[in-house]
């Protein structure tokens, strides 16, 4: 942040974790007797992730993938590079993506298709934020977490030029 820069709260710690928790049950009853794949993507829905999976009651296999569509920008550049790979199979396995935060739709339509195409049983969507002002791409978000319209969005796991992350809460910040 720069001098000039300021942060105001939009989501307070306790608020989060309330509606972590709300995701994680509702999860838990979708997905009983099944093989559940919780896939993160990195680097963002660390955070989300990992207090989500501590609330979803079920056996259940955690992975990772990494891709970019943003590089150093504050909006995406539409492209999508595959950075990391999940390491686990997916095939006949359902997949429940886990993001921080969907504005486009860019991403999220990739790895859905991209899930499917490697033979999913079925693949789902959970943000911790929806955020539609930019969407540009029509994608269901099974389990969203906050509707937020505007502003860019920084804390729990939600970065500015990778800083910010580690900060308990949701700011909306201003450069």
């Amino acid at each position: 942040m720069n001098s000039s820069s300021k942060k105001e709260i939009v989501l307070d710690r306790q608020t989060i974790q309330k509606r972590v928790r709300e995701l994680g049950n509702t999860i838990t009853k979708d997905y009983q007797n099944k093989e559940l794949v919780i896939i993160g993507v990195l680097k963002g829905a660390f955070v989300f992730m990992s207090d989500l999976v501590r609330e979803i009651d079920l056996p259940l296999v955690t992975d990772f993938i990494q891709v970019s569509s943003y590089g150093s920008n504050d909006s995406s550049s539409g492209k999508i590079t595959l950075v990391a790979s999940p390491n686990h199979p997916v095939e006949n396995r359902h997949v429940l993506l886990i993001e921080d935060i969907i504005d486009t739709g860019t991403t999220m339509k990739w790895l859905a298709s991209h899930f499917s195409d490697q033979g999913a049983a079925s693949v789902r969507i959970c943000s911790l934020i929806d955020k539609s002002e930019r969407r540009e791409h029509s994608i269901t978000i099974d389990y969203a977490g906050f509707a937020i319209s505007q502003g860019f969005l920084i804390g729990y796991g939600l970065d500015y030029n990778e800083k910010y992350r580690n900060l308990p809460a949701i700011y909306h910040l201003t450069l």
